[in-house]
């Protein structure tokens, strides 16, 4: 196990705080639906810096900057007891309390032991993230930002994690492209301010009255895991896509990469789980409503804008199927997250607020749920601090349910690469070797 040295852990905030003016944020059905919710940890692998180049000061300095455009990271989560209905509600004051810094070492591992042959993740890769076990309705007491910086022997890891309710995954690397070009130029004179979303549904009265009962937090659920980075080539890409397309000439319907992409991880996880041929399978997508909206909201909108696609199949039929048909149930659901779906699911979650009492937020069946998150469209690679670009992204899938697809794009043009966190109760070394023949 590698022993990880926390040298110093302190607050960042923006140099300009003024209390006086404080912008309050109210949250949507889909910011309060993720109130059990573990932050998201994401991490970037670097080359080791000069010498010479004084990172910690540097890092804080412009992460200090960067706050004051990305001005709700740097807030709290405050929670309002509504004694005249028994009721609590929730909303972010962009307080300036600031984020969470860690500088930590570890001399006894490099950039190798994070990139292991066959792609296997590193036991240790968990004291390497500064949120664990954070859920979002932590955020009364805690940072909605955590940040760390860990030196290793010939590099540099800058993990992170947030509050699901302030954010989502669009938002948050907006944020840190932010950050990374802040710190390289030494300042923001090239930055545009932040773009908040309005409240725009219109049939929900905020701020939003929860029974208090349904907002206790849930027990500690964690089921036992194994962890693989699978690396899908351009050519591996262009492959499953023309393969799921010919499978489904009766449609006039097109399979996008992504969609064959977790088809085929869909089809290979189901047929080595062992489960009956009548239970029900399903892969969850997470999809950004910004321009699927009416109007559309702006591409730079900050906020948490998500909605999940829900495909859903027995057992059997995956396996008897072909990859165009997996790939073609994915692809109908992300199809009807529309403007209405979206707000009619708003409207109906505030008539009947129900949150699962599993730690992680879903109450589910863990090995028949694939939960595919983050996107391939993210620019994970093209941040840069001043001493070189990524050489590699990890994950640390917080929830601990299910089947966690954490979704990058990969370092080589037009690949993709998949975080699967498997529970243990299904991982076979014929389904590491299938996935990773790919």
């Amino acid at each position: 196990m590698a022993e990880v040295i926390v040298l110093s852990s302190s607050i960042v905030r923006t140099k300009k705080i003024n209390k006086s003016d404080h912008t309050k944020i109210h949250l949507t059905p889909y910011d309060l639906k993720l109130l059990h919710f573990a932050y998201p940890q994401r991490g970037l692998l670097f080359p080791k810096p000069d010498d010479e180049t004084r990172i910690i000061h540097r890092l804080k300095a412009s992460l200090s900057i960067a706050l004051e455009i990305y001005f709700p990271f740097a807030g709290r989560l405050v929670k309002v007891n509504n004694h005249e209905d028994n009721t609590l509600s929730f909303y972010i004051d962009c307080d300036s309390s600031g984020a969470r810094f860690v500088h930590a070492k570890v001399e006894s591992v490099s950039a190798n032991d994070f990139l292991q042959p066959y792609d296997s993740v590193p036991d240790f890769k968990r004291c390497f993230f500064p949120a664990n076990d954070l859920k979002s309705s932590d955020g009364v007491s805690e940072p909605l930002l955590a940040l760390q910086v860990t030196e290793i022997k010939d590099g540099v890891f800058i993990s992170f994690g947030y509050n699901h309710m302030v954010a989502d995954g669009s938002s948050f690397w907006n944020f840190f492209h932010t950050w990374s070009k802040i710190c390289m130029n030494g300042s923001s004179s090239d930055t545009h301010p932040l773009v908040l979303k309005d409240w725009f549904l219109d049939k929900v009265d905020y701020p939003i009255h929860m029974p208090v009962l349904e907002t206790g937090r849930p027990p500690r659920c964690k089921i036992p895991t194994k962890e693989r980075v699978f690396h899908f080539t351009k050519t591996n890409i262009s492959d499953l896509k023309a393969e799921a397309n010919a499978d489904i000439t009766f449609t006039n319907m097109k399979i996008s990469s992504l969609q064959a992409v977790l088809a085929h991880l869909w089809i290979s996880i189901i047929k080595h789980s062992g489960l009956n041929r009548e239970e029900d399978t399903h892969c969850i997508v997470a999809a950004d409503m910004r321009r699927r909206l009416n109007p559309p909201l702006k591409k730079e909108c900050f906020g948490n804008v998500t909605h999940q696609a829900i495909a859903t199949a027995k057992v059997g039929e995956i396996l008897d199927h072909g990859l165009g048909w997996a790939a073609l149930q994915i692809n109908k659901q992300v199809r009807t997250l529309t403007n209405e779906n979206y707000k009619a699911f708003a409207e109906n979650w505030v008539r009947n607020i129900k949150f699962p009492k599993i730690s992680g937020g879903i109450s589910i069946k863990a090995d028949t749920y694939l939960i595919a998150t983050s996107s391939p469209w993210f620019e994970v690679y093209d941040n840069d601090f001043g001493w070189g670009k990524p050489i590699a992204v990890r994950a640390e899938p917080g929830n601990g349910i299910g089947i966690s697809l954490v979704v990058f794009r990969g370092l080589e043009e037009g690949s993709i690469d998949v975080n699967a966190t498997i529970p243990l109760s299904m991982w076979s070394d014929v389904l590491v070797n299938l996935l990773t023949d790919v």
